[in-house]
Order: C-alpha cells, then structure tokens, then sequence
C-alpha cells in the first residue's frame, strides 16, 4: 500500500484557491479563539476564585448557542452566505476587541464579561454551519472529504497546542496580549472567506412550502429542515448517532474522578488525560488518507463510533495508565474517522437548500451533546463510581451504534459517489 494513500490528503488545498484560504484563516483564528477560552477562564478564576463564576461561562454560552446555530442554519440558506459569513467574521473581530477591551481596563470585574462571551457564542454559533455547508459547496467526492479531514485536523493541533501557549503567554505578558491577538486572528479568518462563491436560495426556493407572496418565517424555515431531517433516514442516523457517542461516552468531565480513583489524584497524570484524547485525532488526521478516500464512508462512520464506545469502556475497566492512554488516543482516532465521514455523508446527500440548516442541527448535537454528557456521567458517577460511570456509558454507546446502523440500511450501506 502506497505511502501517499495513508497521509492526509492536501489535494483540497491544492486544487481549490478558494478553500485554500478559508482553511489558513479557520487554522489562524481557530488557534487564536483556542488561546483566548483558555485566558478568558483563567481571568474569571484568578478575578474571582468561584467555580460558580466559571460555571457561568457555560451558562453564557447555552442559550445562544441553541437559538442562533438555529437561526444561523436559516439564514445561510435564506441569504447569500459569502456575505453572511463574511459579516459574521467582522462581527467576531469587534466582539473580540471588545473582550480584549474590558479585560484590559478592568482589573476585577468580571460581569462584564459575560455578555460579550455570549456574543461570541453566538457569532461562532452562526459561522460554524455556515463554513460547514461553504466546504461542502466548494468541494465533491472523496475531495470534500479530505476538505473536513484537513479542517478537523487543524481543530485538534489548535486544541493540543493554543491552551499550552496561552499558559505561556499569561506567564510572560498576562491575558492582555493572548486577547489582542485573539482578535487580530479574526483578520485572518476575514481575509479567508472574500474568495468563496455566493450560495443560499431565495425565500420560495427552501422547501418551507410558503408562497412566494407570503416569506417564510424563520420558524418555519427551522421546522421544514426538521422535518427534512426525520424524512431522511440516513441523516437521522447520522445525528442520532453523533447523540449516542457524544451523551453517554464523553469521558473528559469523568477525568479528575478516574485520575482519583485509580492513580492517585496527581495533577501531573491528570494533564495526561485530555492531551490523549487530542494527540489520538491528530494522528488520524495526520494518517486520514484512507478514511478520506474509502468509498463506504457510512462503514466507516458506523465503525468509528462503535470503537468510540468500546475504548471509552475500556479505559473505565483498566487500571493501567498507559493502558488508559492508549485508548483514550484511540478514541481520538475514532473521533476524527467518525466527524469527517459524517460531515461528507451529510454534505452529499443533503440537497443545498437545505444544507445551512442541516448543518446547524449537526453542530449543534455536536456541541451540546458532550454538555448533557457532562451531566450524565457526573450523575452516574455520583451514584456509582468515575470508572463505572466511563464504562457503562461507552459500553451501551458502542452497543447503539451497532443498533443504529442495523436499523438504518441506507447507513452501512452508503458508497460515496
């Protein structure tokens, strides 16, 4: 087997300008969004010492997290969505100057903060599916697929490595250059989306079944891509199954009670944890040729968040620590293998009056899944132990994929092409 066909595929990046530089700016400004989550929680806790003021940063993220990744979805495919998007990335380098702003004039209030982290959380909310469908429109075949691998990728460097570098950056400068920057990278991420095509539909042109006299309001524009959605069984799947994987195995918030439990409690293994999970997907993504070209993409996705669960389970059962780490970075793996099948399926089989909308659900089952999974790993833990709560999650997790893809032919089944 050929080298070249087990490295990630840059064919993307090669072929497409336009996606060229929508990926550097997303790499740029995604690293700078990563340094600043990681300041902006430092900031509340060394202003305020109160896990509940960090809790509230969650809270500030909820609601609109929820209502605008539905709008978001609605408005890209109501309108043109290279001046949607391109507006939205002006917006965030406003919202972020404005954050930088307060944190700098202000050195121990911290409830100013949390109307702008809202307004961010409501930007990314509408930029995230948006970019999403933009990839899937730029891009076909097993190149689209490529295109999502490249973009995930990137999302897990950003991860690993703008936390790390923030925690430098405070120790020599403080959170104000960190945040500074943070809305310097959102320059970037402008300059990215100037040479994307024009996309979306008109209003009569959505399926929402509104006469042309009559504009469909955005209710209705939600409700038809839910119902798009539950007509369309392989999508059900698709979310249904990122649900799964993401409520009942999400491992991170049962982290600090494992470490606990079984090493010990050292703060040093606990940085461990989370690194694992992170270098797995990076690896993947790095070695994601063959996930990318394979042709049974749903395969893959039904494969992946079956192994998903399984290696949660394990790493609730062994008391080992290398062990444990070497199935965390497996299900890293199995993370990256599952988004970017997922999100090819979807872009292909989703019609484009539909796909700002579509994507907005699957961002948002991809982001409030692992919150609810917070919450139900917390609660069985509770009751039970760390452990227990890992292994009973990824165990049945794993089992339901296996359901899911069994009850849905047109999953396993699916061939790109």
């Amino acid at each position: 087997m050929p080298l070249s066909t087990l490295l990630v595929d840059v064919r993307p990046l090669r072929q497409s300008a336009a996606f060229r530089r929508l990926w550097a700016g997303n790499a740029i400004s995604g690293f700078g969004g990563t340094m600043a989550s990681f300041t902006i929680s430092w900031v509340v806790w060394d202003r305020t010492h109160s896990a509940i003021a960090l809790g509230a940063i969650g809270l500030a993220q909820l609601v609109p997290m929820i209502v605008f990744t539905l709008l978001g979805g609605h408005w890209g495919d109501r309108y043109d969505r290279r001046r949607l998007i391109i507006a939205v990335r002006w917006a965030q380098v406003a919202a972020s100057a404005a954050l930088s702003v307060v944190v700098i004039t202000t050195t121990h209030q911290v409830i100013w903060l949390y109307p702008l982290i809202a307004v961010q959380t409501a930007l990314v909310s509408i930029n995230q599916p948006v970019t999403q469908t933009m990839i899937g429109s730029l891009l076909d075949g097993e190149v689209r697929a490529a295109a999502f691998a490249l973009n995930h990728s990137t999302g897990q460097l950003n991860v690993l490595i703008g936390p790390l570098l923030g925690g430098i950056a405070l120790a020599l400068w403080g959170p104000d250059w960190a945040l500074i920057f943070d809305a310097a990278s959102f320059l970037a991420a402008v300059y990215g989306v100037f040479g994307l095509p024009s996309g979306g539909r008109a209003a009569d042109e959505t399926g929402s079944g509104a006469s042309a006299e009559t504009p469909p309001t955005a209710v209705s524009q939600i409700a038809a891509g839910i119902r798009f959605v539950m007509r369309t069984p392989i999508v059900a799947a698709l979310l249904l199954a990122d649900l799964n994987a993401t409520v009942l195995a999400m491992p991170v918030a049962l982290f600090p009670v494992l470490n606990s439990e079984r090493f010990g409690g050292s703060p040093a293994t606990l940085g461990l944890l989370t690194p694992a999970l992170g270098l797995g997907g990076l690896l993947a993504g790095f070695l994601s040729g063959r996930i990318t070209r394979a042709r049974r993409q749903g395969l893959v996705m039904v494969v992946a968040s079956a192994v998903w669960g399984a290696a949660i389970a394990g790493a609730g059962l062994v008391p080992n620590l290398a062990a444990v780490l070497v199935l965390l970075a497996l299900t890293g793996a199995a993370d990256v293998a599952s988004v970017v099948s997922r999100a090819t399926i979807i872009q292909s089989v989703t019609p484009d009056a539909f796909r700002g909308r579509v994507n907005s659900l699957d961002f948002l089952v991809g982001a409030g899944g692992p919150k609810l999974g917070d919450l139900r790993a917390g609660l069985v833990a509770d009751v039970s132990s760390g452990w227990f709560s890992m292994a009973i999650g990824g165990a049945v997790s794993a089992v339901l994929a296996v359901v899911i893809a069994a009850s849905v032919p047109s999953l396993r089944r699916y061939r790109a092409g």
